[in-house]
């Protein structure tokens, strides 16, 4: 294993381990340099700027498989050694040619997913954004996901395509058609934030929770979901500066990004 990466997260699943691995390297700022005297202390001489190193992170995902299977988001990979067997999945619900391609104008997320199998590593593309990595019991665990979100999963976790049947999601940011993950095993979800600035709400029937969906990341399947203007009318939604929202009931978690905004 290369010095330059260090794994800093691991899940087991059934047959296939997935890991996180950080990149640290020392890159030049475009921020203010320094400035230097020249050598020989001169007034006249012309001073020498210099961008100060700083160290920057990136992180990449490494799947090993020893006899199980994992799905990859299509494009993700970027090497892999062993012996496998690899074919293209077609995702539940992902219907034919047209539904496809609603579903990937609406989403961002393929209708596929890359399906690997037999007993190597296999390295992801590196990206400085980061993954949560957890896992599911079985289908009272079913997770909705963020436009983007989905990264890899153990391949006994089926993925789906869930559809938003509230006309306003046609209209939403998130677009109509979201991920959903149901089944046992492990996953791996790509995220704007570090797992710490992660903020988990936990619904108990009681309260509604509305949320701008681009904070969202990931929901409980079995939470209530309506996609709508935060307040009835045309006029006053203008008024209000807020888009559409996800309003939410039931009992349930939500995952959310309050931070994603600050870069």
């Amino acid at each position: 294993m290369s010095d330059f990466r260090t794994k800093i997260d691991e899940q087991q699943g059934a047959g296939v381990r997935f890991e996180v691995h950080q990149c640290l390297r020392k890159s030049h700022a475009l921020a203010k340099p320094l400035v230097v005297p020249a050598a020989g202390g001169t007034a006249n001489a012309p001073a020498i700027h210099v961008h100060v190193p700083h160290p920057a992170s990136a992180r990449q995902v490494r799947i090993v498989l020893d006899g199980g299977a994992a799905l990859l988001e299509p494009g993700a990979l970027q090497y892999a050694r062993g012996r496998f067997d690899v074919e293209i999945q077609k995702n539940a619900g992902a219907g034919g040619f047209f539904q496809r391609a609603m579903t990937s104008a609406g989403t961002g997320e393929s209708a596929y997913a890359t399906r690997y199998s037999g007993r190597g590593e296999i390295w992801t593309e590196v990206t400085t954004k980061h993954f949560i990595l957890a896992a599911m019991d079985g289908p009272q665990d079913s997770l909705i996901l963020d436009d983007g979100a989905f990264y890899a999963c153990d391949a006994n976790i089926a993925v789906s395509t869930h559809v938003h049947r509230s006309v306003q999601g046609i209209l939403s940011g998130n677009g109509l058609m979201q991920p959903k993950l149901t089944g046992a095993g492990a996953f791996v979800v790509e995220a704007p934030v570090p797992v710490d600035e992660i903020e988990v709400v936990e619904l108990d029937g009681q309260d509604d929770l509305l949320v701008d969906g681009d904070l969202m990341l990931m929901y409980s399947a079995g939470l209530q979901v309506e996609l709508r203007p935060l307040v009835r009318g045309l006029r006053n939604a203008l008024r209000s500066g807020e888009g559409l929202v996800y309003r939410f009931t039931g009992r349930g978690t939500v995952w959310l990004t309050p931070t994603m905004r600050l870069g």
